[in-house]
């Protein structure tokens, strides 16, 4: 059973899968929302077959094995990261105290491994990428981080089920609405998603740190990328949405934090890596930080 879930269910192939839907999904609402038809169904899964069958190149200058393995690991992280959080409204595959903060680090290592793909190479393009990549990481991480963290903090536990369970089905978001802006705004900085696209601006630096990246290589990063949205999602419905109790629920909330997300990049322009750091950085885990505070001060009083 341990296998099947590794590879199967809940993990591999199904997170793989709705990883696919759900990039279709932020695809098709981007497209509605600014008056265009958008991308069939199976788009998603046809661009990454295509990359997967085509040649890999291997630049020259580049450490071969770092060039080869970086997209590996972050695909590698992203799934582990799935195992540990109620996926399709289910219990988590596998549970442990402190596997709240393990999940955190592993949703981390596909941005580090991105910026360590453009540094690898000698493309200016990659580099200047992998900059504004490892910079936007320093300033998202810990605001979101924070902002997962703080349901912990007030359930007084770091083990996702039984801070689920300790909510009893009470949506946090109502107590803690800071920190749910908070982890949502850092989740599309960690995805790179616009508004907070400065990293891989096409219009400016091809496709950022993976300017050199092609065939298996790019379509690993692309699923990695799938793969932490969907975690990412799960991850703040079922801390802040009053848990996920069924595939349904799972289904309404996930999508409906989605909708969220294809508003924002339907209505925002692209910040400049400026705006994107220093405002954040400054602001967003002060407002965490003193939004727990007052709820641990209440608390106390009580």
């Amino acid at each position: 059973m341990s296998i099947i879930a590794l590879l199967i269910f809940p993990g591999g192939l199904f997170v793989l899968a709705c990883g696919l839907a759900y990039e279709w999904v932020d695809r098709k609402l981007i497209a509605r929302f600014q008056n265009r038809v958008g991308p069939r169904w199976f788009q998603p899964a046809a661009d990454t077959f295509k990359l997967l069958a085509k040649e890999e190149v291997v630049p020259a200058g580049v450490n071969p094995g770092l060039f080869t393995w970086l997209p590996i690991v972050a695909l590698a992280g992203a799934l582990t990261a799935a195992l540990y959080v109620p996926m399709a409204g289910l219990a988590p595959a596998f549970s442990f105290p402190g596997d709240l903060i393990v999940t955190l680090y592993l949703l981390s290592l596909l941005t580090l491994c991105t910026g360590l793909a453009g540094a690898n190479t000698l493309d200016r393009f990659s580099i200047v990428g992998a900059v504004r990549t490892l910079t936007q990481l320093f300033s998202y991480e810990a605001p979101f981080m924070l902002a997962l963290l703080s349901p912990a903090i007030v359930a007084g536990s770091w083990q996702i089920s039984e801070i689920i369970g300790q909510s009893s089905g009470q949506w946090v978001l109502l107590s803690q609405p800071i920190s749910f802006v908070v982890a949502l705004i850092g989740l599309m900085g960690k995805l790179e998603l616009p508004p907070f696209d400065a990293p891989e601006a096409e219009t400016e630096i091809v496709a950022g740190a993976l300017t050199e990246y092609s065939g298996r290589g790019y379509a690993l990063f692309r699923l990695g990328r799938d793969v932490e949205l969907l975690v990412g999602l799960t991850l703040i419905a079922a801390l802040y949405l009053g848990g996920l109790s069924n595939p349904l629920d799972f289904l309404v909330k996930t999508v409906g934090l989605l909708v969220i997300l294809a508003l924002i990049q339907t209505l925002f322009a692209r910040l400049r890596i400026d705006q994107t750091v220093g405002l954040w950085w400054r602001y967003g885990a002060l407002l965490v930080l003193a939004q727990l505070a007052v709820i641990v001060g209440t608390r106390l009083v009580v």
